[in-house]
């Protein structure tokens, strides 16, 4: 028995976690918004960063990385993704389409951010959000680290993602590395 993980932030470009297959994936009906301020990770509480979380969106797909584990080792890593997306990220259960012709969907799990966590920062403008980002950094890095990394790594599944790679842009407007 598998137990699949769809990741569409960090968990595209560093997934930290043992896993027997990754693939490209799909979740439909909702996008990938920067609305989640991150106070243990790419920013301080006072000081959030900026990272993403799932909104419901009629018609939308979000795209991201399938990670299929072992259940043997499900519990421990659902534990260790669970501290990792501890800042206000509940875990739900979705339909993860895997893109590869015939694969069809998977049942696995999704971490998301409810707009009634206490981290919820909500929609705001590029270029506030942009600037946010600009100055935060946390424990595990720059928050533009996040926001580049994400970016990067869409374009290398050749995914579009408008909301990322705008933001992305206007970071790299102001001479983020």
């Amino acid at each position: 028995m598998s137990v699949w993980i769809f990741g569409y932030g960090s968990l595209v470009w560093r997934p930290d976690f043992p896993h027997v297959e990754r693939r490209a994936a799909w979740i439909d009906g909702w996008s990938r918004r920067f609305w989640q301020g991150s106070t243990d990770h790419r920013g301080v509480p006072g000081d959030p960063g900026r990272v993403v979380t799932l909104v419901r969106e009629e018609g939308a797909r979000c795209w991201g990385s399938a990670y299929r584990i072992e259940s043997g080792n499900g519990e421990a890593i659902l534990d260790r993704l669970a501290h990792r997306e501890k800042g206000g990220y509940d875990r739900i259960t979705l339909d993860i389409h895997l893109a590869a012709p015939g694969e069809g969907a998977v049942t696995g799990f999704v971490y998301f951010a409810n707009p009634d966590n206490p981290n919820w920062l909500g929609p705001a403008p590029l270029p506030d959000i942009a600037r946010q980002v600009r100055r935060s950094h946390g424990p595990s890095g720059a928050n533009t680290e996040y926001v580049l990394q994400l970016a990067a790594a869409l374009r290398d599944m050749g995914v579009e993602d408008a909301h990322v790679f705008a933001l992305a842009d206007l970071v790299k407007e102001d001479g983020a590395p």
